[in-house]
């Protein structure tokens, strides 16, 4: 049963689901529906699709995720950076607008939700640690840029294209001359009032006594109020008759079955899109997730998440949806709503379906441009160039990597941007760890820490050296801490005993198995005993099964005060001795 639960986690929380629950849960799903529907329209545009696909994106796999989802909170559904991917992607496969188009979005989803699926079974959730802090939010950053140029052609009610910045931005300059007013008037206009309803509202609210809750929920449902408004301008006043692309035609009813195609050669094309929308989706949800999770002491599984990503995606290339992920925004929401369970989400899934059925009449008359200022509004708030100099500052080489990540996606497309910031970030790493950090150490006195000779004012022993290393030992490091040993007894010619302080060493791979007994044995020709301190079980068992063991020089210490009482004191003997041998001859 146990075993069950995990993959099932809904038998976690639904055998306890209680009308108190149920309430709070009801409540939360109205408030994200009324936030979602604009936001699926939205991102099913910016994807390049027809508005109905985020619809449907934002039904079946709320109820799966409910099923198979560890997190209380998240919200699944197309978000941003998401959509940004799936039109650069299947972009290059299908003209936007035909068949072929939809087909490959189908496809895409099918294909991340398999990969997903295979990484949460193989256990591969740590992989997106590869993806570093500082990569992701350049990435973000540099992509909310692209989101928000990209949507610019809308504001101006031009035609523009282009797959990065500069190709954007120029397509965008040559067309500004036939901008339309109108078109340009009502983007502006939602553009403002959304700016304002966000830094203005909900202080407004609060000043005028409305419960903080309530001035929150009322300013984040100020997007639904400038579809309403706008739709029933365009409405009212015809305004597709004067030149406003509106939405249209949107069809009533539920997600349709849909069986994503299996051409090979699609699937190759859109195989390493697909793995880099699983590991930024997985990677998304999975911050967010956590990040609401800790604040009621939860707790979200990693490997099964990826299987709720995993199946959820599965779901919406089944019922004619597109990528989905935990977005940031509406899951926050949820939370602030009160949302208890994954049931919030199905209860959500239940809203989005009413409005497929219901409201696509009137949706056929909503102003592209409100999408489009929707979207711009949304994203901008997710670019952080001010981090640049924070991680600058603190790291030049994530500085670095956020950077080259920044330019790399807004040159060259955020797949480029992406591969570089991740081979940046595994390429510092490997320098970094090249050159480990090691100090020679020495007792602080009148106690049994050691610190460096360098910093601090410690007693050390001519003929004794302790070499804290600071780094696993691999492949990639072992030439150097061989050449770093052969400097300290080149230098000191009294040196007798060598001790490697290891409670910074993890592992120790075959590479530096080999270095160790290099080092050994040359430490053996110069008459050196090497000395090994504070290894760790793990990286002991290792070595007790190799030959290193037998042949070392010098011993194995529990602890560096170990080390230096035993090596210490036996200079100190060994010295008293000599010194008494001299004295009795002498009297001889």
């Amino acid at each position: 049963m146990a075993s069950l639960k995990h993959y099932l986690p809904i038998l976690q929380w639904l055998p306890g689901y209680g009308r108190d629950t149920l309430a709070s849960d009801l409540l939360a799903a109205v408030i994200v529906t009324v936030m979602l529907i604009p936001q699926s329209l939205a991102y099913a545009m910016l994807a390049g699709l027809p508005p109905e696909v985020g619809l449907y994106a934002s039904i079946a796999p709320l109820f799966v995720y409910a099923i198979f989802g560890t997190s209380r909170t998240l919200a699944v559904g197309p978000v941003a950076v998401v959509s940004l991917m799936t039109a650069v992607a299947i972009g290059r496969v299908a003209p936007q607008g035909s068949p072929e188009y939809l087909g490959a979005a189908l496809v895409l989803a099918l294909m991340s939700g398999l990969l997903l699926i295979l990484m949460g079974v193989a256990r591969l959730g740590f992989l997106a640690n590869f993806l570093s802090h500082p990569v992701i939010s350049g990435f973000i950053t540099a992509s909310g840029l692209l989101i928000a140029i990209g949507q610019a052609r809308h504001l101006l009610g031009v035609e523009a294209s282009g797959h990065n910045m500069i190709e954007l931005l120029g397509d965008l300059w040559v067309n500004v001359g036939s901008l339309h007013g109108i078109t340009l008037a009502i983007g502006l206009g939602v553009l403002v009032f959304l700016y304002a309803a966000r830094r203005w509202l909900k202080p407004g609210l609060l000043s005028l006594g409305l419960p903080s809750r309530s001035a929150d929920m009322l300013s984040k449902a100020a997007p639904i109020l400038a579809v309403a408004l706008t739709t029933l301008a365009s409405w009212a006043w015809q305004l597709d008759q004067h030149g406003v692309a509106v939405v249209g035609e949107v069809p009533a009813g539920l997600p349709p079955l849909t069986l994503p195609g299996l051409d090979l050669g699609l699937w190759r094309e859109l195989l390493v899109a697909a793995l880099l929308i699983s590991v930024v989706g997985f990677v998304e949800s999975v911050s967010v997730g956590q990040s609401l999770a800790a604040k009621r002491r939860q707790r979200i599984e990693p490997n099964q998440e990826l299987i709720g990503l995993g199946t959820s995606n599965i779901a919406a290339s089944f019922s004619g949806g597109m990528p989905v992920t935990g977005g940031f925004a509406r899951s926050v929401v949820n939370f602030d709503a009160g949302a208890q369970t994954p049931a919030a989400g199905a209860f959500t899934a239940i809203g989005i379906t009413l409005a497929a059925l219901l409201l696509t009449p009137l949706i056929a008359y909503l102003p592209i441009v409100t999408l489009a200022a929707t979207i711009i509004v949304a994203v901008l708030s997710l670019v952080d160039l001010g981090a640049v100099q924070k991680n600058w500052v603190y790291s030049r080489s994530d500085g670095v990597a956020m950077l080259v990540t920044i330019i790399a996606t807004l040159g060259h497309g955020v797949e480029s941007g992406i591969l570089a910031g991740v081979g940046l970030s595994l390429a510092l790493h490997l320098y970094r760890t090249s050159r480990p950090h090691s100090a020679v150490v020495g007792r602080v006195p009148g106690s049994e820490h050691f610190r460096n000779v360098l910093r601090h004012d410690v007693e050390t022993d001519k003929r004794l050296v302790i070499l804290r290393i600071d780094e696993s030992l691999y492949f990639a490091n072992a030439r150097y801490l061989e050449d770093t040993v052969m400097a300290l007894i080149s230098r000191d010619f009294e040196l007798q005993h060598i001790v490697l302080a290891c409670q910074a060493v993890n592992t120790i791979d075959a590479s530096a198995l080999e270095s160790l007994e290099e080092i050994n044995a040359r430490l053996k020709d110069a008459d050196v005993a090497l000395h090994l301190a504070e290894v760790k079980g793990p990286v002991m068992d290792k070595l007790r099964g190799s030959d290193f063991m037998k042949a070392l020089g010098g011993e194995v210490f529990l602890s560096t005060y170990d080390a230096w009482r035993s090596l210490h004191q036996e200079k100190t003997s060994l010295a008293q001795a000599t010194n008494t041998q001299q004295v009795h001859q002498t009297k001889e």
